[in-house]
């Protein structure tokens, strides 16, 4: 794909904007990336994941003589894990964690940045869309199945009945695709 800015070029940058609802998709290549730096991501610094990662903690960042100065909004910040002994504060400077453990010790800081990126705490992975239904209706199934056992716990037996209807309806649904 040739570069949108200059047309000679191979683009190697290739990146979506959304604003608004609006998606314009983006293809430079490495010099016009370079000459629009301050208005494109990744490049020179201009955007970089410790400015994304500090932005969802709510982090002051400042650049002083090439380092990054971090500066906690919280007291609480200072939290470090006890497998590895890394901060929250080291951890927000640099984006990683130390060890699986860092999970445990952070936890109640990260389900709200967790939240923020991905608009929920547990992970649902990404679905083929050619099997996506299938897989859809399954765990509607799963779900349901969980549901109807809570409401038969809780002698409520007729929303019981309905879900255990919807259940065989989605069923039924499934042995028609074949699954």
């Amino acid at each position: 794909m040739q570069c949108q800015e200059c047309g000679e070029r191979s683009a190697t940058l290739h990146y979506t904007k959304i604003i608004n609802g609006e998606k314009t998709e983006f293809h430079l290549c490495e010099s016009c990336a370079r000459e629009k730096g301050e208005q494109m991501p990744g490049i020179d610094g201009s955007f970089s994941i410790h400015n994304l990662l500090s932005g969802l903690l709510n982090l002051d960042t400042s650049i002083s003589e090439g380092q990054h100065q971090v500066h906690d909004e919280t007291p609480s910040m200072g939290v470090r894990c006890p497998t590895c002994g890394l901060t929250y504060t080291q951890f927000s400077k640099i984006g990683r964690f130390g060890c699986s453990d860092c999970y445990q010790a952070f936890d109640d800081r990260l389900d709200p940045l967790f939240r923020r990126v991905h608009g929920h705490t547990s992970h649902r992975g990404k679905v083929p869309h050619r099997t996506g239904g299938r897989l859809k209706i399954r765990r509607e199934v799963e779900q349901l199945k969980q549901d109807m056992s809570r409401r038969i716990e809780n002698e409520e037996f007729e929303e019981a009945a309905r879900i255990r209807d919807r259940i065989r309806s989605l069923q039924e649904k499934l042995a028609g695709q074949g699954g």
